[in-house]
């Protein structure tokens, strides 16, 4: 009698060796991504944030394939030392104008002069802003003994810098008409011009060319011009040391010119 053919007892089970293959894929696929991403990107910050991230992900204790990415993270660094020439300038002038300021407040802490003299490090650079009282008398551009308390500290901070310098004269609102000042134009463009003369005539070490001196009359007042204690803020002088480097987030740093410091 023939003997009947044995079937197998069952049919092999499907194998699952090709989902190692295809996870080493994925994962090289995946790194591959990311270090397109990477090159394309200037934020190193970022770029180590998501390395560390997919290194925890994907990493199972050996080497990591991101501690691999040296050259692309170190060509990162070149481009963005090279961005940051202007940024990296731009930070030391505002750190040397922070200690001009710094000075200045401590002098003026020592001499008792809060109610005289005042600063501002703003966007355009330094400002130094004197109270009429402390330069000229009421209607006048002829300077008071009292200026010399401030003159030659102002004059010593001035010549440590090489930025420009803009001098501008501000009154209040009272009209004043006079043979030497018909209005408040003339007076506040004077008394600007007289203390830009005396600061250069106490210290020969500043340069004539960076200064320039403007007067603004009473259009332009930091206070409503309402009160008495109002009209005595804006009856003023304000020196300017102006910054060399204006900052933009979207474009290279170009130098400031006069122009910015006029219409600001």
């Amino acid at each position: 009698m023939a003997k009947k053919k044995r079937g197998k007892k069952h049919e092999e089970e499907a194998s699952e060796a090709w989902l190692l293959p295809y996870s080493d894929l994925m994962t090289l696929l995946l790194a591959l991504f990311i270090c397109l991403f990477a090159i394309s990107q200037t934020d190193q910050t970022k770029l180590q944030q998501m390395a560390q991230a997919f290194t925890a992900a994907f990493n199972m204790g050996g080497p990591s394939f991101f501690n691999q990415a040296g050259p692309n993270a170190s060509m990162q660094r070149e481009i963005m030392s090279t961005e940051d020439q202007g940024n990296a300038a731009y930070i030391e002038e505002n750190r040397t104008l922070e200690q001009l300021q710094q000075q200045l407040e401590e002098y003026i802490e020592q001499n008792n002069l809060q109610e005289e003299l005042s600063t501002q490090l703003a966007e355009e650079g330094l400002m130094i802003r004197i109270k009429e009282r402390a330069l000229f008398p009421s209607g006048s551009a002829d300077l008071v003994p009292e200026s010399q308390r401030i003159g030659p500290i102002v004059a010593g901070l001035l010549a440590a810098v090489p930025e420009r310098v803009l001098i501008s004269g501000h009154t209040d609102t009272d009209p004043i008409s006079t043979s030497q000042f018909p209005s408040n134009w003339e007076l506040s463009s004077v008394r600007a011009m007289t203390f830009m003369k005396y600061l250069l005539s106490i210290n020969p070490d500043l340069n004539p060319a960076r200064f320039s001196a403007i007067g603004y009359g009473e259009y332009r007042p930091i206070a409503p011009n309402d009160t008495a204690e109002n009209k005595q803020q804006n009856r003023r002088v304000e020196i300017l040391i102006a910054r060399s480097l204006a900052f933009n987030p979207n474009e290279a740093y170009r130098p400031a010119s006069d122009t910015d410091l006029v219409t600001k």
